[in-house]
């Protein structure tokens, strides 16, 4: 089993480019947390500049100070069996008590771990805060990153709307993009995008990743021994291993690695409560919500599957990002307009007469482009309605019911799922909308 569980952390590997140590390596001390079915492998990029020359800062868009801290924290779970991986990204700014070290004992945002105490306090702090022990420890920085990219001939991304974003410097169109290793690491870094922060970001982090993996595998990287230890051979120089694993290792872990379909993985991010929790040191952070946390990591020990639960995703009703009691509409059809406020949202006056025949087409929400996150809670509300920004149109929505179905589902603020609710890889890829 621990072969296999080495196998996943290759599988990472060889999208990250980072560099591979087992959790022995990093700290030399009995088990630190229960015992759990399955191996868990504890994933972190370093938010690093050193060593860095100034026409790679700018080339890879890097600028600014580096914190020494985890940019990305991903906990990837192998099943017992070897039939599933489940990988829960654990957002930066994640507020926790760290596990002892030359500190008092203390609360922080869970990537300054590595600035306290590196590799070592970050896996004691990961194994604390969940219960679970961490096999093994693979951590990247920016410019193995991009080289394992480039050299894996690129990363496929798609999206429906354009993204922009000057910290990271990305820029995409909407369709589907092949980035080359600067674009795709602009891509996985982004944060001031819609919806902003972390959840977005993490996302977008899994979705490469699955991409990138399934592409590898469908072009028959690891489809025999002479194709996996050719891939392994190309990506050796990117990948610094413990001293018992060799090439020839790492292409037997490649070899195993192509046995998992995309839909035999699972992506979540830890469930938040609170996304504006104010500390008193380190600014506002992000408060994991506990009993759905808790939920998800003794999934994890017990190796379970982490899709259908419900202590991790608690209400059937569809997630939003703004809560609907935020929002005012006023609507032409009496009877969508009635289901609508008993949905919470704020029905102005204006809403038709009951029985009138609804315009040909589909339902159309008119809003300002102001209120843009807004208006994706009103389009969840009502599936198949299309959205139609006008600058200047008021804060308040219209909605301008079509012959087409317009029916009324109930949503629910629940902004932890709207981007890091648990989903099978394949949901993830290219071409698969959610």
């Amino acid at each position: 089993m621990r072969s296999f569980a080495l196998s996943a952390v290759l599988v990472v590997t060889l999208a990250s480019g980072g560099s591979l140590w087992t959790a022995d390596q990093v700290a030399s001390q009995p088990s630190r947390a229960d015992e759990s079915k399955g191996t868990n492998v504890l994933v972190v990029g370093i938010d690093r500049r050193a060593g860095m020359s100034a026409e790679e800062i700018k080339r890879l868009h890097v600028g600014g100070k580096g914190c020494d801290c985890t940019d990305v924290m991903m906990l990837v779970h192998i099943a017992e069996d070897g039939g599933r991986m489940t990988a829960v990204s654990i957002p930066r700014d994640s507020y926790v008590e760290f596990a002892d070290h030359a500190h008092p004992r203390h609360s922080g945002k869970i990537n300054a771990a590595f600035a306290h105490g590196g590799g070592d306090l970050t896996v004691r702090t990961v194994e604390k805060v969940t219960g679970l022990k961490i096999d093994h420890y693979l951590e990247t920085d920016f410019t193995g990153f991009v080289n394992a990219v480039d050299r894996l001939g690129g990363a496929k991304v798609c999206t429906d709307k354009p993204l922009v974003d000057l910290g990271s410097g990305l820029n995409l169109p909407v369709g589907t993009s092949v980035l080359d290793g600067r674009r795709a690491l602009r891509y996985v870094r982004a944060r001031h995008l819609s919806p902003p922060g972390d959840l977005g970001r993490v996302r977008r982090q899994q979705r490469l990743l699955i991409d990138m993996l399934s592409r590898l595998r469908e072009e028959g990287a690891f489809a025999s021994a002479t194709a996996t230890a050719r891939t392994a051979l190309a990506l050796h120089e990117f990948v610094r291993t413990d001293g018992d694993t060799s090439l020839a290792d790492l292409a037997h872990l490649g070899s195993m690695l192509g046995r998992l379909n995309a839909n035999q993985t699972e992506f979540a991010t830890v469930p938040i409560s609170d996304f504006d929790f104010r500390t008193p040191h380190w600014g506002s952070a992000l408060l994991w919500d506990t009993e759905r946390s808790a939920a998800l990591w003794e999934l994890l020990r017990e190796d379970r599957s982490i899709l259908d639960d419900t202590r991790i995703r608690p209400s059937k009703d569809v997630p939003v990002e703004i809560p609907p009691e935020w929002i005012h509409v006023r609507v032409t059809d009496p009877e969508v307009a009635d289901a609508l406020q008993a949905g919470g949202f704020v029905i102005e006056g204006g809403s038709g007469q009951a029985g009138a025949p609804r315009p040909e087409g589909p339902t159309v929400i008119t809003y300002d482009p102001y209120w843009e996150r807004y208006a994706a809670t009103v389009k969840a509300a009502i599936p198949g309605a299309e959205l139609r920004p006008v600058a200047g149109h008021g804060s308040v929505f219209d909605v301008a019911v079509g012959s087409k179905a317009a029916s009324v589902v109930k949503v629910v603020y629940d902004r932890s799922s709207v981007e890091g609710a648990p989903v099978t890889g394949d949901r993830l890829r290219c071409g698969i909308t959610e």
